[in-house]
């Protein structure tokens, strides 16, 4: 028998995969609640859009009173929490939304499921959960070393944006400490895949090399990120929010460390075999467009996720190579220029940020 599956962030890159995953391969009910800011997109839900389990609610997560009435409405008996600002460079040019939506936007959506979770039955109290998804920057800089990010390893945040999510991962182990809220923590490594707003690395490389701009990489290019294809982790979600152990914590990694200019020089080979026919005539290798620019404050030379654990206790590894997975995110974007054409029309210009 499905549940009610209550996804915060629903419209956005990761949301998105998770509504759709769970829309197509289970028989559970989800409710999507999304503000819809400049990276939450309807139209990464156009497929499942219409399927009589999906629900979907336009709300701040850090409306206390809109958050009452959705849980009172639709009764969730999983909550996962993905509603974010995400991109480290925002987080620079200005943090304040980033302190709004990631602490205050997490201590309100506690405070609601903490008063509708209170209130149900004993069963029912019992299955609940709440599953808060996180990001592998919460540890900080592994300084070129060999180590791996672990469980246990100590929050040392860079950004406003990393110390926002650190915030929010200690608000919801408090939760459950001192209210009993059945809270998980999952911490994830770089997502890469189809519906990627088009900020991050992969997409602005993809996108910008398609119109012969420059690729702008920061520094020298080696700072290394482990990557994992978003429909990997969207299945690992899933599995975590109904098997793992409550006031848990798990990372998720892809097994995929990668230098930033080694990712960005695979895009250009993908983009040479795949797409050579869309090259600007200006451009005799997409290559050649690859431009080295200031580093950004603060930014961490090596993330890398230990995901031993998740795989040992509940089963779960990533399906997709890094290999495989760019060359099915690059084909993507080949074949949706619509969707992303009119990403670009909006509030967001491809050259305002590097990567």
């Amino acid at each position: 028998m499905g549940k009610t599956f209550l996804i915060t962030g629903g419209a956005g890159f990761i949301g998105s995969a998770v509504v759709r995953e769970l829309i197509k391969n289970s028989e559970h009910q989800v409710v999507n609640v999304d503000k819809l800011t400049y990276a939450g997109n309807l139209e990464s839900l156009s497929t499942v859009a219409n399927d009589s389990r999906y629900s979907f609610e336009k709300a701040d997560i850090s409306d206390s009173s809109a958050m009452k009435v959705i849980f009172e409405k639709y009764q969730p008996e999983i909550v996962m929490h993905l509603a974010a600002e995400s991109h480290v460079d925002r987080s620079i040019d200005g943090p304040s939304e980033f302190i709004q939506t990631n602490i205050i936007g997490t201590y309100t959506l506690l405070e609601a499921a903490r008063g509708y979770w209170d209130n149900l039955p004993s069963e029912k109290k019992s299955a609940f959960r709440f599953h808060h998804i996180s990001t592998d920057e919460v540890y900080g800089d592994l300084h070129g070393t060999s180590d791996l990010f672990v469980e246990t390893t100590a929050y040392a945040p860079s950004s406003p944006y990393s110390a926002s999510k650190a915030s929010s991962d200690h608000l919801v182990r408090a939760w459950h400490r001192t209210f009993g809220l059945p809270t998980l923590i999952t911490n994830c490594s770089n997502n890469y895949g189809p519906y990627h707003f088009p900020e991050k690395l992969i997409p602005l490389m993809i996108l910008n090399a398609l119109g012969g701009k420059p690729l702008p990489v920061y520094g020298d290019g080696n700072q290394i990120r482990d990557w994992l294809f978003v429909e990997d982790h969207a299945r690992a979600l899933i599995h975590v929010a109904q098997n793992g152990a409550i006031n848990d914590t798990y990372n998720i990694g892809g097994h995929n460390e990668q230098k930033n200019i080694d990712v960005v020089k695979l895009i250009c080979e993908l983009l040479e075999e795949l797409a050579s026919q869309h090259k600007p005539e200006s451009v005799s290798s997409y290559s050649d467009l690859i431009t080295f620019v200031k580093d950004r404050p603060g930014h961490d030379v090596r993330y890398a996720i230990d995901a031993s654990k998740i795989e040992k206790e509940l089963g779960w590894k990533p399906q997709e190579t890094f290999e495989t997975g760019l060359r099915k995110t690059v084909q993507w974007y080949l074949d949706n220029k619509n969707w992303w054409q009119r990403v670009l029309d909006g509030s967001y210009k491809l050259d305002e940020k590097s990567a």
